[in-house]
């Protein structure tokens, strides 16, 4: 057998599925039922297809931009209403994006440090929304990434910059992450990008095999299960009690300009969970139901989240969401697919003043159906 330092890396690659399957899918991380080990396979392959559709082709001199997640790739916490892709980059070289609105509501480019290896993003280093960029008649922009500072159009790169992640979050009746139709446009060009890459060899395939290995590592081994982690501000980890909504600072993944709420929710099969709220002032605003995995519900085929364009309010503009395992009738209805338990995850982006804190009772499911 030939040896390289690609056969390393993938055998390297390799034991790390074997960790993750022993310990990651196991009781060390509160896994209790065969249900449990299937979801936990299901969220290892959408994360090690995550890794090799972003990750394992990295070139920050030619970068590209790829969908992050999808109906049927799934982790770190997608969105029904979102479409969101990425590219590598460097601090130090320059660069231009162009894309177009393609209907949304609020579109963003945030600066993520701490990925050029793989690994899950240590911080946010900065981000630039459409109300910092000039959009045409068409809705197309052109935005520009480093070098000389401008008023706008510019986005500053951090010094420790290795990734940009876009955001396009829709308001429609329609889940936007399912929509086929959907076409951002996105394009970056490197502006110094010097003379092409060398081909491929060894080391530079090992590097890439590294990179899948590494974003599977963060996101499985090197996450504590949720009960054990420190938790940011926005995350309650009693079920069915709502912190009040922050803005997650340079939270890594997360955008500056959106505030956030999530609680596990836990009822059981004959009850529902009744969850009270009103609509801040904000450019959009949805909730999402999770998995343990941080990956949505089936959004493809069930009505698993609700924006405000798909929610029926009272005259006074509050509203009731019930989470239930079957229909009750209500008009606000998400549908648990059956599970137990999940995370509900509450996002309002560019949120003027203070956001009410979303309430929530356990009800039985025929009391909220008689009332429906």
């Amino acid at each position: 057998m030939i040896e390289s330092e690609s056969r390393h890396a993938l055998r390297e690659l390799i034991d790390l599925l074997g960790e993750v399957d022993q310990r990651w899918v196991s009781e060390e991380w509160n896994l209790a039922s065969e249900s449990d080990v299937a979801g936990a396979h299901r969220a290892l392959m959408h994360m090690l297809e995550g890794g090799l559709h972003t990750f394992f082709e990295s070139e920050p001199s030619r970068p590209r931009f790829q969908r992050i997640v999808s109906p049927t790739r799934k982790f770190t916490g997608d969105n029904a209403d979102a479409v969101y892709y990425d590219a590598a980059i460097s601090s130090e070289r320059q660069y231009v994006v162009r894309g177009r609105l393609d209907g949304a509501v609020y579109v963003s480019i945030t600066v993520e440090v701490g990925t050029a290896d793989g690994s899950l993003g240590t911080r946010t280093g900065g981000v630039i929304n459409d109300t910092g960029f000039d959009v045409d008649a068409d809705g197309r922009f052109e935005i520009r990434l480093g070098g000389p500072e401008a008023q706008r159009n510019w986005l500053a790169l951090d010094p420790e910059a290795s990734r940009i992640t876009t955001r396009h979050y829709y308001e429609n009746e329609t889940c936007a992450a399912a929509d086929p139709t959907r076409n951002a446009a996105l394009e970056i060009e490197c502006l110094d990008a010097g003379p092409p890459p060398a081909a491929p060899d060894a080391a530079s395939v090992a590097a890439g095999i590294r990179r899948v290995a590494q974003f599977v590592r963060t996101r499985t081994l090197l996450q504590k299960p949720m009960a054990q982690a420190e938790q940011p501000p926005f995350v309650s980890i009693v079920p069915n009690q709502f912190p009040q909504p922050v803005k997650p600072g340079d939270f890594g993944l997360a955008a500056f300009d959106a505030a956030y709420s999530m609680a596990p929710f836990a009822f059981g099969p004959d009850d529902a969970l009744v969850m009270s709220a009103r609509w801040p002032e904000c450019r959009c605003a949805n909730v999402s139901l999770w998995n343990r995995h941080m990956q949505t519900f089936d959004y493809a085929n069930r009505q698993v989240s609700r924006n405000r364009a798909q929610t029926t309010r009272k005259a006074d503009g509050s509203f009731e969401i019930v989470l239930a395992h079957r229909d009750p009738g209500h008009p606000n209805w998400i549908d648990t697919e059956g599970r137990p338990f999940g995370l509900v995850f509450w996002r309002f982006m560019l949120p003027e003043g203070e956001i009410a804190t979303p309430r929530a009772e356990v009800l039985k499911w025929s009391e909220v159906a008689a009332r429906a």
